[in-house]
């Protein structure tokens, strides 16, 4: 770093001195040649921008009566089952402590925090126990919403109204990639939350939160938006533009509302960013126009289903910038293109930089999948890319989002292989097989690992398998393919333990799958 001399310093000090002291110009200087003060203290005070606390006492009167206490009965081997075969026994229901684990690690950690099967403190096999949550009713006539993985797996649901009423909720649906889930309960006249426009959140504004959390129903808690938007690296949920909040949110508050200032819901809160598994300043909420989108197919035909435009994306980077000759580094770069697909049809190439879609800007990778996946298979769409430094403008027809590409962890349309027909081996490990792209990012080599894209047995769910494993080996046998993985599978059979070597996040090991008891 270059010396500075000290005769250098002396004209910045002056004049720094003069403009704290308000002085406009030395005597006997020239005016012209005088530099701009700095910024001083204007003669009128500027105008009051934030008047006041809000008073939010009748906001909860008129809305709290329209949120819920959700109570989601888990299945699972029985207590003495798990003891003859010496897992570590479950607490009762309603116990503090392991009954809470299926929301409390896929939802409360931090990324790359999911506990493996087999793990100290983790047992073997899904407990059985009590998820808690919350949600809100959005029909007179009983329809509710909450978290999909509040619900996700119940043998039994259980609502509880703010009158202490309870009934048995149906679930009508429910869509992972969003974590929402519809109920249905059997009542009238009940009181309805107030639907608000998520798309007018803005970073600063207040926000309320009215949940269970820890089972204390109906706490309220506030704070501000800090962001909308963002993409949540820590969940697999690539199709929500998460609105982030500073809102005291713990375990139970899954599935409650996010309200404005107007008592309307503008997001269900659905996850939080911490070291502890407590509230730490980072929460996130699913954008009620996100939900509402859920709901209504989901009412319709029990099923979601998103756009595809068939394209493998990146960030982009200073460097990548530089390299394509761009001036910044805002956009989508596209690394690959699915044969047959809508991008390919419509004449997206690789390296394309896609910045706009519909005139809606694309600022980061992240922003391109909620955009794609918020509109239905068969829109017709308008791509602004950049392509060898000349904007270039392309119009496609999207196609349908393949689920389990997406359950899987593919972006949007990544070009991976469907899944395998399900029950092709009696474990119900329902494999997909993985591209050389994710093999190199795993460290994996060519034909090593399969991908598990769904899990419907029984014992493999309770062994904690879950979509997203790569599956190695089955006991000894190395396995690089779904046909290979299956056949494994069936030479082992349904009414032997088998131990299967599995990779998740960026560790390595062995999950032994033990037939059910009939």
């Amino acid at each position: 770093m270059p010396a500075i001399k000290l005769a250098s310093l002396r004209p910045l000090l002056l004049t720094t001195a003069l403009a704290v002291a308000g002085v406009g110009a030395c005597s006997g200087q020239n005016a012209a040649n005088a530099q701009t003060p700095l910024a001083t203290q204007p003669s009128t005070p500027a105008p009051e921008l934030v008047a006041g606390l809000p008073d939010f006492t009748r906001l909860v009167d008129q809305v709290g009566p329209a949120v819920v206490s959700v109570q989601a009965e888990l299945g699972g081997r029985s207590q003495a089952t798990a003891q003859a075969r010496g897992m570590p026994q479950m607490p009762e229901d309603g116990d503090d402590g392991d009954e809470q684990i299926p929301e409390f690690f896929r939802r409360f950690f931090g990324p790359g925090m999911t506990p493996m099967p087999g793990m100290p403190g983790m047992p073997d096999a899904r407990p059985r126990g009590t998820s808690l949550g919350t949600g809100f009713i959005i029909s007179a006539d009983g329809y509710l919403l909450t978290n999909h993985h509040v619900v996700d797996g119940a043998d039994t649901v259980r609502i509880k109204l703010s009158d202490r009423r309870e009934f048995t909720a149906k679930v009508v649906g429910s869509d992972p990639q969003s974590d929402v889930a519809l109920l249905k309960i059997d009542a009238k006249g009940l009181p309805v939350m107030r639907i608000g426009d998520s798309g007018a959140l803005k970073p600063g504004q207040w926000v309320v939160a009215i949940g269970s959390p820890f089972g204390l129903d109906h706490s309220v808690t506030a704070g501000i938006v800090s962001a909308v938007g963002r993409a949540n690296p820590g969940a697999d949920q690539r199709y929500v533009p998460f609105i982030q909040t500073d809102v005291a949110i713990n375990r139970g508050n899954s599935g409650g509302p996010l309200l404005d200032t107007r008592g309307q819901v503008v997001g269900i809160n659905s996850q939080i960013f911490s070291n502890s598994g407590g509230y730490m300043g980072v929460s996130f909420a699913i954008p009620i126009d996100v939900a509402m989108n859920a709901v209504q197919q989901l009412k319709a035909t029990g099923k979601v289903t998103r756009g595809q435009l068939g394209v493998q994306i990146q960030g982009m980077d200073r460097d990548a910038a530089s390299a394509l000759g761009l001036a910044d580094a805002s956009g989508a770069l596209v690394a690959t293109i699915e044969p047959g697909s809508a991008a390919e049809r419509a004449g997206l190439q690789r390296q394309d930089v896609i910045r706009s879609v519909n005139g809606q800007r694309v600022y980061e990778s992240s922003d391109l999948p909620p955009i794609i996946g918020a509109m239905a298979p068969g829109s017709r769409v308008t791509l602004e890319v950049i392509r060898d430094g000349k904007r270039r403008t392309l119009t496609a027809t999207l196609g349908a989002l393949d689920e389990s590409v997406a359950a899987a962890g593919g972006e949007a349309g990544s070009g991976q292989k469907p899944a395998a027909p399900a029950q092709a081996n009696p474990l119900g490990i329902i494999g997909q097989a993985l591209t050389a792209q994710q093999r190199a990012g795993m460290g994996l080599q060519p034909k090593e690992g399969v991908l598990i894209a769904r899990v419907e047995g029984q014992a493999a769910r309770e062994a904690g398998l879950q979509r997203g494993d790569v599956v190695l080996a089955v006991g000894r046998h190395d396995v690089g393919s779904v046909e290979a993985l299956d056949a494994q599978l069936r030479a082992v059979g349904a009414d032997k333990p088998v131990m299967l070597l599995v990779r998740r996040g960026g560790g390595t090991r062995y999950v032994t799958v033990t037939p059910v008891e009939r």
